[in-house]
């Protein structure tokens, strides 16, 4: 069964080993976040902050820093039900008793799903009501030095729909604290929260929220699952911990709230307001940069008396998000199929911010069956974001970026595979195309019998303005040169000099700093979150009846373009103050 709140999970982490219990005098701007950037690189345990600047309150960070911690969060028991409720779906049709008496034990772990109300004095969310500058000593976190101020960054919004209650979502979005009652609320599009705000702006009425802090890590985990809209959240966190979720009635709002959070902040956020919120290093490894979103007015708040933070840093990968994103992609990948028929399989990067790339083995029973399938995944709920969706009908693990490309490399006919699209939208993060959320998409297909052998060796010589050469898998090949605000013509150069050359290597990334080649996590972070399709791929092409037909090689800009925000990078004195400290932190 999965943990049931979070002090359960610090309990398991302690007796485990896995918790590291700092004591010393710690600073919420900048130290903390500096701290646990560390520590996660090296895969250390989670952290446990007892003594912050100005807070009452313990911090806990790192808590889903590596794939042990997240089995410990979840057990092996949420996968093993998705795929028995998935076979299940086959075994009962058509339905037979028989078939639906085979199923029974299915049904009676199906009846354990929902919500369980309490009494209010059965709930520790209720021990502590405050009201007065409900925010005032709350230990938000500001990671990074250009950031706009502290942020919440594990807020659990919950909405529910205007005129539909029991149509609820649960999401996380992050909250910029501006005072001790006033926060903003980063709904991005295409998220569910969004859209009960934009129903409820319509009847010019504030929405109600109420935010949770802790609780079962499962609140967690549904609230970035990517699950179809009309999927409440609430029931997959039940159906993750194995049982019914505690809740009780919040006395002051029109919400019920999980029993076991650590604290509940709510409120409402009013129609037509909006405020700059921003900048933000984010898990794009960049700045978003400041814009204008909605505002939430916080009414009051609820907490344990003797409360826990729970926090997160993001920045560039990996980072807590990317392995939690592998855990849902394991629990919801059986559903794949019957969501979407023809897909066999469905991966999205987190190494690139997640929706600037994803990949799909589908099936290909008939000729451009798989392009068909592509536009259902560019159709299917946040997947509408996908800036470059890669498929093939090849059965590889897709979790495995350099296999992959191969394998489409050794099918992909330029000609007729190679699909780009302008004018459509992007991620809210993704500042690749100038103009916030829109940007261009890619689809590239690589399908059937291979019809080349990929070079697996660069052995072409020298190329004029090109300093560094590297090879990233057979048929890739990443180079480097002049930066774009130097040479910005330099991609257009590259691909004459290597269609002059006749060169063998179907697919080149131009970079600023070709040993990004080396390794998956920098070449997939490196080059998908630097280049909008519309203007950065080049390649010969030919126009023939509405279509456009590519010619190898298959140039791609991906290097810093101006206007782009800037990578997030520690402040030398906050490097230095740890340095210093390290041994203060870490006594044994």
């Amino acid at each position: 069964m999965s943990l049931t709140d979070l002090r359960a999970m610090i309990e398991v982490l302690r007796r485990e080993g896995d918790l590291a219990v700092i004591d010393a005098q710690v600073d919420p701007y900048l130290e903390i976040a500096e701290i646990h950037r560390r520590v996660i690189e090296e895969e250390g345990k989670a952290l446990l902050f007892t003594n912050v600047k100005g807070s009452p309150f313990p911090v806990v960070t790192n808590l889903f820093g590596t794939n042990r911690r997240v089995d410990l969060a979840f057990g092996p028991r949420p996968e093993a039900l998705m795929k028995q409720i998935i076979g299940a779906v086959d075994r009962i049709m058509p339905p037979t008793p028989k078939a639906i008496w085979g199923e029974r034990t299915l049904a009676w772990d199906m009846l354990k799903v929902g919500l369980k109300g309490v009494a209010p004095a059965s709930a520790p969310i209720l021990e502590v009501y405050k009201k007065e500058r409900p925010l005032a000593g709350l230990p938000a976190l500001t990671s990074w030095q250009l950031d706009g101020g502290p942020f919440v960054t594990l807020p659990l919004v919950y909405t529910e729909h205007p005129e539909h209650r029991k149509k609820h979502n649960l999401g996380m979005y992050r909250m910029q604290i501006f005072d001790d009652s006033t926060t903003g609320m980063h709904w991005q599009i295409h998220k569910g929260g969004g859209f009960h705000y934009y129903e409820a702006e319509k009847r010019n009425e504030a929405l109600p929220v109420s935010v949770f802090l802790g609780g079962p890590p499962a609140l967690i985990a549904a609230a970035i699952a990517p699950v179809p809209e009309h999927l409440p959240e609430l029931m997959l966190a039940s159906l993750i911990i194995g049982g019914k979720l505690p809740v009780v009635q919040d006395p002051h709002s029109s919400h019920r709230i999980p029993a076991q959070a650590e604290f509940v902040i709510s409120g409402s956020v009013p129609p037509h307001v909006r405020r700059p919120e921003g900048p933000f290093g984010d898990h794009f490894g960049y700045y978003s940069l400041t814009h204008d979103f909605p505002v939430f007015n916080v009414s009051h708040m609820w907490h344990r008396k003797d409360a826990i933070y729970p926090a997160t840093i993001v920045g560039k990968p990996r980072q807590e998000d990317y392995y939690l994103g592998e855990f849902l992609q394991r629990l919801l990948s059986p559903a794949f199929p019957m969501a979407m028929p023809g897909v066999k399989d469905l991966w999205a990067y987190a190494e690139t911010g997640v929706h600037a790339l994803a990949a799909a083995i589908v099936r290909e029973s008939y000729s451009r069956e798989a392009l068909a399938t592509a536009f259902r995944i560019l159709g299917e709920g946040q997947l509408t974001l996908t800036k470059f969706l890669m498929i093939t009908d090849q059965p590889l693990d897709l979790a495995k970026f350099d296999v992959l490309l191969e394998r489409i490399l050794e099918r992909f006919k330029p000609e007729t595979d190679l699909y780009v699209f302008d004018k459509t939208s992007h991620d809210t993060l993704d500042y690749t195309s100038g103009k916030l959320n829109h940007g261009s998409k890619a689809v590239m297909l690589g399908v059937g019998e291979p019809v080349r052998e990929l070079p697996g060796q660069y052995d072409e010589g020298p190329i004029d303005e090109i300093n560094g050469i590297e090879v990233y898998c057979r048929g890739c090949l990443v180079v480097s040169g002049a930066a774009y605000e130097q040479e910005p013509e330099l991609a257009q150069r590259l691909l004459a000099r290597l269609q002059a050359n006749s060169t063998r290597w179907p697919l080149v990334m131009l970079v600023d700093d070709a040993s990004i080649a080396r390794a998956q996590t920098p070449f997939l972070w490196t080059v998908f979150t630097r280049f909008n399709p519309a203007d950065d791929i080049y390649a010969g092409m030919i126009v023939n009846r509405h279509h456009i037909g590519y010619e190898l090689p298959i140039v791609i800009d991906a290097r810093m373009k101006p206007g782009y925000p800037d990578e997030v990078v520690a402040r030398d004195d906050i490097v230095e103050l740890v340095d210093r400290r390290w041994n203060e932190y870490f006594r044994t």
